[in-house]
């Protein structure tokens, strides 16, 4: 993200996959740098990670929030990784009365837990930006989400970048047991359908997407899908939709990321 900061931001939903993406050069993380090239130097980040799902909505209220390491079994270099991205209590009291109805609450026992740091590692290596993290409350249905997204909207137009975190597809037994080779048709063709129903800005389907037999191979838990809707509600029905990175990694782990505006 290179160019001045200008008041509206585009909204961005990126296919984070393994945390090692943060540390190994891929395919996924080069492409994540070659998209910040592009982007305008926003004011804060807003990250709605698929690894904080709970029950409730919460904002990290901390001026300097904490990297978690929120995984085991890596190499010890990726436990080493810091992301010291300053924080921001007055944006997160704000968020909060935005999202009132909500309950939203500011917190300060999480932080940038890896949905957030490993991506944000190549769009800001640099950390200079206020990020925040929001929470997934696990209880709520899928339209709420979107209706929080579409609450968190404003924020756009104060130089905050909405940033939603997961998988388009996330079966991880799957891809863990596959050959990590070759895609199955479930996830191919989940992958497709989602591609058209945001180009078409179909809030109906895509609230709905899961509940389909054959959605469910491709989220057995909704925790890295209901980023999406954070993202896609918070922009407008007429705005171009991106996709600066599609495929899949793993065989069925699809890392399609998706930008507006």
């Amino acid at each position: 993200m290179s160019s001045p900061a200008t008041s509206r931001q585009p909204v961005l939903f990126l296919g984070h996959g393994s945390p090692m993406n943060a540390i190994e050069p891929s395919t996924w993380s080069a492409s994540w740098r070659q998209l910040a090239a592009g982007l305008p130097t926003p004011k804060a980040i807003l990250c709605v990670s698929a690894h904080w799902y709970v029950n409730g909505t919460y904002l990290t209220g901390q001026e300097a929030p904490p990297t978690i390491h929120d995984f085991g079994g890596f190499p010890q270099a990726l436990f080493e990784v810091q992301y010291p991205a300053r924080g921001s209590r007055a944006l997160a009291d704000t968020i909060s009365q935005q999202l009132a109805t909500w309950n939203a609450t500011p917190r300060d026992d999480w932080g940038l837990d890896h949905g957030s740091w490993s991506v944000l590692v190549h769009l800001r290596p640099s950390a200079d930006i206020p990020v925040l993290q929001l929470s997934i409350d696990r209880r709520l249905p899928a339209a709420t989400h979107w209706a929080i997204g579409r609450a968190l909207a404003p924020l756009r137009e104060q130089g905050v970048l909405i940033l939603g975190s997961g998988n388009i597809t996330h079966n991880l037994r799957h891809a863990v047991t596959s050959d990590g080779r070759t895609t199955p048709d479930w996830a191919a063709r989940f992958d497709s359908d989602v591609a058209k129903a945001l180009q078409q800005h179909d809030e109906a389907w895509l609230t709905k997407a899961l509940e389909s037999s054959e959605a469910r191979l491709s989220h057995p838990t909704p925790d890295h899908w209901l980023p999406l809707l954070y993202a896609a509600g918070a922009v407008d029905r007429n705005e171009a939709v991106f996709f600066p990175v599609t495929g899949f990694d793993y065989g069925s782990l699809s890392m399609r990321s998706v930008q507006w505006g």
